[in-house]
């Protein structure tokens, strides 16, 4: 397996505060890594340095053989792509949400494929034209997912994307991980405080004050 992804003597600080130090790192194309370590201690911090959403003070990130810095950010995050802890949907509809990725990569709306995805998380082509405002949070996190997956990212970024769900929902939510990272190779990276996920984790990374431990 070739590294993806390289992370070199990189460290962020705000001010005086030191968030992230000296981390070193090297992720293998197709692994499926969790980062564990108690709250505050700068798992979130490198997961938006890596998604090229804040930048390291110092060091590097290199993924597929260059800089992050390097790349047009809007490309970069197609290819590297970012889930949140608390699902944002926008627009009026699921479709708005489904049909953006398409947009931002100037192609035409395939209704087919963002239905079958749906259909992927056990929704059904009815959600296609349900608003917003009338699905659970279950529902939304499962649908900011796909938006993120409708076009294959290399590496996925999963911060606390369970928090909050039920044992269904979690459940749905593991198995499409595990789908795309077994079945198309994806390498995933995920933050979380879950005891059953990080029992379950094939690689954990444990960050503490800032450091690998």
């Amino acid at each position: 397996m070739k590294n993806i992804l390289r992370i070199k003597d990189l460290s962020y600080q705000v001010e005086d505060k030191k968030i992230l130090n000296n981390i070193n790192l090297q992720i293998e194309s197709g692994q499926y890594v969790t980062f564990i370590g108690p709250s505050g201690s700068g798992k979130s911090t490198l997961m938006r340095i890596i998604a090229s959403m804040i930048t390291a003070t110092s060091g590097d990130v290199i993924f597929d053989g260059q800089s992050i810095q390097k790349y047009d950010p809007i490309q970069y995050r197609q290819r590297v792509s970012y889930a949140f802890q608390q699902p944002t949907l926008f627009g009026k509809t699921v479709k708005d949400n489904l049909e953006f990725p398409f947009l931002v990569r100037n192609k035409e709306f395939v209704e087919k494929k963002a239905v079958s995805a749906l259909e992927m998380v056990n929704l059904d082509e009815s959600y296609i034209n349900k608003s917003v405002n009338d699905i659970s949070g279950g529902e939304k996190q499962r649908i900011a997912l796909l938006r993120n997956l409708l076009f294959k990212p290399e590496i996925l970024i999963t911060d606390e994307v369970t928090t909050g769900l039920d044992t269904e929902n979690k459940e749905i939510v593991h198995q499409m991980l595990t789908k795309f990272n077994q079945d198309e190779q994806m390498t995933i990276l995920r933050v979380t405080h879950d005891e059953s996920e990080i029992k379950n984790a094939i690689k954990t990374i444990t960050i503490k004050d800032g450091e690998i431990v």
